[in-house]
């Protein structure tokens, strides 16, 4: 668990740093800080999103963008009926009470949260440090990690350091599962994990524009479809 620790860490560090610059930046900058995220998560979930063009559907067992697709729709009408964008409000307004004047906070801690979890380094990471016992990708992870942190917490609070918490219980359960979870999170699945966390990423971006606002945390089941889906294939 090393390594997942202390990527919680930078998270928490980094976004306390971020705090601290923000308290000195006047509005026009956060303003503009904001929108120059915006465009960037963006870009991040477009690129994460095309990963799928490079899933090799026969390995996968089927198509890579009707995956995505399915798992998109599917997750979405779970997550709806969980009723999880609610949830994670509400816990937000919760610790957001303890932190008053950060009206932005559940914002930070999703959008933060999404960011940190979704990607291929997390996962892979986290498998190694449980496999091998070597935890490289996790601490590169945690310095890039770290540096976003402070990025984003300077812009949209401090509710960015408690993302610390579903990375630490995201990675550390795929880390003390590791063994059980090796045959089946292949790189085809891995991938089309990480292409429609790119897509949910993407739509994070949008709404932090104010372009349009999309219910990202009922959307979070689509990450563990294709999960789902190899080990409902395996099992037939």
């Amino acid at each position: 668990m090393t390594g997942t620790i202390v990527n919680a860490l930078a998270i928490v560090a980094g976004a306390f740093l971020g705090k601290i610059i923000k308290g000195g930046l006047p509005d026009k900058y956060k303003d503009i800080v904001m929108q120059a995220i915006g465009m960037a998560v963006i870009i991040i979930g477009i690129s994460g999103a095309l990963r799928f063009t490079g899933i090799d559907s026969k390995a996968l067992g089927v198509d890579p963008m009707l995956m995505m697709v399915i798992s998109l729709v599917i997750g979405g009408l779970v997550g709806e009926w969980l009723k999880i964008e609610q949830r994670l409000n509400s816990m937000a307004a919760r610790l957001q009470s303890r932190f008053s004047g950060e009206g932005t906070f559940a914002q930070a801690f999703v959008t933060a949260s999404l960011v940190y979890c979704v990607g291929a380094m997390a996962i892979m990471g986290s498998l190694e440090s449980g496999l091998s016992g070597t935890h490289q990708t996790l601490f590169a992870k945690s310095i890039l990690d770290g540096v976003t942190a402070v990025i984003f917490s300077s812009s949209l609070g401090i509710g960015v350091a408690f993302a610390a918490i579903p990375v630490f219980i995201y990675q550390g359960a795929i880390t003390l599962s590791a063994a059980a979870l090796k045959d089946v999170l292949t790189p085809p699945v891995i991938e089309s994990m990480s292409s429609i966390g790119g897509v949910l990423i993407m739509g994070i971006g949008i709404s932090l524009l104010d372009i349009k606002r999309i219910k990202i945390g009922n959307l979070l089941p689509s990450i563990f479809l294709p999960l789902i889906y190899e080990l409902i294939r395996r099992m037939l």
